[in-house]
């Protein structure tokens, strides 16, 4: 791998929910080889991350610092981090036309359950982001652990690929 992180962005629809868990795990387990971003592919105006998704990071001792929804579009310009991997975390980011990503990236989808629309009273939907975001790191903790060069350009696509099954 080069000298800098790998940079990963994950995509949702909205940025609020399952893009953000990933985002904010992958910085805390990343241990300096990642270094990841997450955007929305149409997040709604003055959209923010949900306050159960910053709950249940902050209760795992993860921080919440920094984070925000945004649009993809922040990270299609010139002056925008390349990525080298963009993984969509929802059924509808990845059905979706992306948009043109410098430096072509490569791709994966990692599809989760969306725990903004868990059935049942705070508790039970506090649990449904709990239990996505073990999910959620579970694929991460094996995504950091691969040999360095599982991470380089040419094998990373088809590793973050196989890692959709685990």
């Amino acid at each position: 791998m080069a000298e800098r992180p790998l940079n990963v962005l994950f995509l949702c629809t909205h940025n609020s929910a399952r893009s953000v868990l990933a985002e904010a795990t992958l910085n805390h387990i990343g241990r300096g080889r990642f270094q990841a971003f997450s955007a929305g592919s149409s997040p709604r105006e003055n959209q923010q991350p949900n306050p159960l998704a910053l709950k249940v990071l902050a209760n795992a001792g993860i921080s919440t610092e920094g984070l925000r929804s945004k649009s993809w579009d922040e990270f299609g310009k010139a002056d925008s981090p390349v990525m080298d991997l963009v993984i969509t975390v929802c059924d509808n980011a990845a059905g979706e036309v992306c948009p043109y990503w410098p430096g072509q990236p490569a791709t994966a989808h990692w599809g989760y359950a969306d725990p903004s629309e868990a059935p049942g009273d705070e508790a039970q939907k506090l649990e449904a982001f709990r239990q996505t975001l073990l999910t959620i790191r579970r694929r991460l903790d094996l995504l950091t652990n691969l040999p360095p060069d599982k991470l380089e350009r040419a094998m990373v696509q088809q590793a973050a690929r196989d890692l959709s099954r685990s």
